[in-house]
């Protein structure tokens, strides 16, 4: 197989293996879904830490509000008693005031906590770093995963307006946040290689050969960007090693002075 070491401006973003005889245009999509995976694994978890410290998201017209105004608008949280936490919950009032302050108790806590560090590991950079590639089985079953804490968590379900909920069922708008600027489009995204942009319509073999043992640093990013900055001759850990050895080559000729 064929190693991709994905990249995304210089920042690398995880290993993918496909052939030498796959199309261009297939190896965009598949990048883009898997890059766009996991920012959708990330987002889930950082709602969900946020889900341990404060509970559910409150509806649109009651966030940032003071309890004062609430009060004063007659508004009332209809979902927090209807998806109430397994166990019950503790209250910890969220001083943004976007969730309702129904914490889950320190069980579901616990729970919630171990699933985001099982999802997060499965697409960590130390698994690029221990060579282990990541596939659309691998993002699959670490969203599945997060679905089935909060399963677990809220049996009664979640309430329609909670980001988590519209992630686990491609609802989320991003429009407008930072972390829709992040989000790839297949239509608008290209691949490069040595400094040169892959057309979609060609293979993969056209342009790196016909050898299935080959690893190759790719780039993706959005089109009309102009070519992405060319690798180093020599990379970061190199670097540190050749320094590493001039330096105690250093103290070596030191003590024989």
């Amino acid at each position: 197989m064929v190693v991709l070491h994905v990249k995304k401006g210089n920042e690398s973003q995880f290993l993918y293996e496909t052939t030498t005889k796959a199309p261009i245009g297939d190896l965009v999509s598949k990048l883009v879904s898997l890059y766009n995976g996991r920012l959708k694994i990330l987002r889930i978890c950082s709602a969900l830490e946020s889900v341990c410290d404060h509970g559910l998201s409150l509806p649109g017209n009651m966030q940032g509000l003071t309890d004062e105004q609430i009060a004063e608008l007659h508004l009332v949280d209809e979902w927090a008693t209807r998806c109430e936490a397994s166990g019950g919950h503790r209250f910890n009032k969220d001083p943004m005031g976007c969730r309702n302050g129904r914490a889950p108790n320190e069980k579901m806590v616990d729970l919630i906590k171990r699933t985001i560090s099982e999802a997060k590991k499965a697409i960590s950079r130390e698994q690029m770093e221990a060579g282990v590639s990541v596939s659309e089985n691998v993002v699959k079953d670490a969203i599945d995963r997060l679905r089935g804490a909060m399963m677990i968590v809220y049996p009664m379900g979640l309430p329609p307006h909670e980001p988590i909920r519209m992630e686990l069922e491609g609802n989320e708008d991003l429009s407008g946040t930072q972390a829709g600027l992040a989000v790839l489009e297949e239509k608008d995204s290209q691949l490069w290689w040595a400094g040169k942009e892959l057309a979609v319509a060609k293979k993969l073999e056209d342009y790196v050969g016909r050898n299935e043992k080959t690893k190759i640093v790719v780039k993706l990013q959005k089109r009309g960007l102009g070519a992405p900055a060319r690798e180093p001759i020599v990379s970061e850990d190199e670097q540190k090693r050749m320094m590493a050895y001039a330096y105690k080559r250093q103290e070596e000729l030191k003590k024989l002075e």
